[in-house]
């Protein structure tokens, strides 16, 4: 493995990245990308020669130049490293807490709670995928944004069907006072796993997808808290069949904006 570095000049924002990488993902001996755009560099990570990899940046007129070539140390792979041991952490945290959900759900015959188990385990998926994708090829790790997508989409259809099924009158009254109390432990878990993506400061499509999922299962979080009250209040279980109806809008919209950002 080898890591050249170029000097771009004209690499101003994230239309250039995204300009280049379409360029050098059908490259078969690029395996990695690592774009530093204030100071409009490139490392290439890659096998073999650099010259395909020159050929086809030249014709986009940003000025690029090879500055180094150098063979790729353990020191050279330490952000994906990074990435790969933030990944094993959200994934461990997500599995947890999809069994925690799941289980209270049921117990309490909380659809909330059951909803965002659900989007938990579509989370703990895509992070599992996305450990796969840490250091590959850019088409790979757009591939893996994909899947991601779909298969939160098809979890959001299941999540439909199973809350249209409690509409018409099936399972009894949740018990408030747990869906608080476990999505307030969830709350705080999803906290700790956006805090660790967020600290991985990655721009690549398979971090940005586990990000986005993050950032709903938060506002899902309280939204299952502000059901238990309601639920509470109301003495209803309505609150409890809008909230999971809720939840499955976004992991819907969630897998919306994944298949375009794999695009």
């Amino acid at each position: 493995m080898k890591k050249s570095t170029f000097n771009i000049p004209q690499m101003d924002c994230s239309a250039e990245e995204q300009m280049i990488r379409m360029k050098l993902e059908g490259i078969e001996e690029v395996q990695s990308l690592n774009f530093n755009i204030p100071n409009r560099t490139l490392e290439v990570y890659h096998k073999n020669s650099h010259n395909e990899i020159e050929q086809a940046l030249d014709p986009l007129n940003l000025g690029s130049k090879l500055d180094s070539t150098e063979e790729a140390t353990e020191v050279s792979f330490s952000n994906e490293k990074k990435q790969k041991k933030i990944l094993w952490w959200v994934l461990g945290i997500n599995l947890s807490f999809f069994i925690i959900e799941m289980t209270g759900g049921w117990i309490v015959n909380s659809m909330g709670l059951i909803a965002d188990s659900l989007d938990m385990l579509a989370d703990a998926s895509v992070y599992g995928l996305s450990l796969f994708a840490v250091g590959s090829a850019v088409a790979r790790k757009k591939k893996v944004a994909k899947i991601s997508g779909y298969l939160q989409m098809g979890l959001a259809s299941l999540g439909f069907l199973e809350v249209l099924r409690r509409f018409f009158g099936v399972g009894d009254m949740p018990v408030f006072q747990w869906m608080i109390i476990i999505a307030s432990i969830a709350l705080a878990g999803n906290m700790a796993t956006l805090w660790l993506i967020n600290k991985a400061n990655s721009q690549e499509a398979h971090m940005k997808a586990s990000s986005i999922f993050t950032s709903n299962d938060i506002i899902v979080n309280g939204g299952v808290i502000v059901a238990g009250i309601l639920v509470f209040i109301f003495d209803s279980r309505w609150p409890d069949l809008l909230i999971g109806a809720i939840v499955f809008s976004f992991v819907m919209r969630g897998a919306i904006r994944i298949l375009n950002l794999s695009k």
